[in-house]
């Protein structure tokens, strides 16, 4: 009969469970946080004077930019030998691995168009290159990720007691606010904790095999929680990095980011000299850790696009520093992302080129 369909060409369409939405969201999210980031970012150049900015910016000049780019190298290194401490022993590989690695996961999380910890998972597969089973990397990940917010969660707590120290009212609410902010984040740390210690991880590894054989390239954990051939699986690996004799080793991986986050407010204390605000190395390390803060907590919006200007912004204001200044603050942030970013894009993508020349992950 003229007009009626024949075999297979009706389709019938399956309802969409609640996973698919969710998954969908989930993949969506850069895109949605991009999109709010680059309307954050238009209103605050359209609010602002430009030629304002680009004359702050233009103060710092070339030495500045130079010494602000090494010293943010040095904050790297430095995160990705807290990295390496909790695997020393327990991998064939000294810290210059995860030092390039850092920078490559710094790199993805500030110029690609992904979450905050994009980088995380390119850098746990990068590490199988120097013979890191997948597990390993994996677990060595998900500690360095525990121990940086943690530290990072320090830093803020630091930032808020100088902060009270501020006279006016404006002062006292942003500090009350970020310490509630604060609050919340522990109980997320203390979750997060209990997943690798608990043995949580091993139930979710389960879950997440195929994104494990994606990006890891391992097989998916047996039953027992050892993977075919004898490896061990993700909750293995960190049963051993969190063992009681290896808390030295944690303790230094802490130490060294905490190290970090607070030797930060120089970049902050260097632009605002160089621009000529004097402000006290107290002042610097306030802005710093809230202005971060705001930065993480808006961790889908990639590289903290528009967040992290109008977290200047309204942390500047708090020391007298008008939109303008706190604006090309966040530019001269922005200059080492670049700077450092695109030679570790490169270096990612001629480890990718030469991944068949070297070692494999033991089996």
């Amino acid at each position: 009969m003229a007009g009626t369909p024949g075999h297979g060409e009706i389709e019938r369409r399956r309802p969409v469970s609640g996973r698919e939405v969710r998954r969908t969201l989930l993949s969506r999210l850069p895109l949605f946080g991009t999109i709010l980031g680059l309307g954050l970012g238009i209103w605050l150049v359209a609010t602002n004077d430009l030629a304002a900015v680009g004359a702050a910016f233009a103060k710092v000049g070339p030495a500045g930019l130079f010494a602000i780019v090494l010293w943010r190298a040095m904050l790297v290194a430095t995160c990705g030998l807290a990295w390496a401490r909790p695997l020393e022993g327990l991998a064939p590989i000294g810290a210059a691995p995860c030092i390039l690695l850092r920078f490559v996961r710094e790199g993805i999380n500030t110029l690609l168009p992904v979450a905050s910890v994009g980088g995380e998972f390119v850098g746990g597969r990068l590490l199988t290159f120097w013979g890191v089973s997948g597990a390993l990397a994996a677990a060595s990940l998900l500690v360095d990720m525990l121990i940086q917010v943690a530290t990072q969660l320090v830093f803020t707590l630091i930032g808020v007691g100088l902060l009270r120290q501020v006279e006016g009212e404006r002062a006292a609410t942003m500090a009350d606010l970020t310490l509630h902010i604060a609050g919340l984040a522990l109980l997320a740390l203390a979750a997060f904790f209990a997943v690798q210690r608990l043995g949580a991880a091993r139930i979710v590894e389960r879950k997440l095999a195929g994104l494990g054989r994606r990006f890891m390239r391992e097989a998916a954990p047996t039953a027992s929680g050892t993977l075919p051939g004898g490896t061990q699986s993700v909750q293995d690996c960190l049963d051993a990095l969190w063992a009681r004799a290896r808390r030295g080793r944690i303790a230094q991986s802490f130490l060294l980011h905490l190290m970090a986050w607070i030797a930060g407010a120089a970049e902050i204390w260097l632009a605002l000299a160089c621009i000529g605000i004097a402000i006290g190395p107290l002042e610097a390390l306030v802005i710093e850790s809230l202005a971060q803060a705001i930065k993480s907590a808006a961790f889908p919006v990639p590289g903290g696009l528009g967040v992290q200007e109008g977290g200047f912004v309204v942390v500047g204001s708090l020391f007298g520093i008008d939109a303008d200044t706190a604006l090309a603050l966040s530019l001269i942030k922005r200059v080492p992302d670049v700077a450092l970013g695109l030679p570790s894009l490169v270096a990612w993508q001629t480890l990718e080129a030469r991944r068949a020349t070297v070692l494999p992950p033991d089996r």
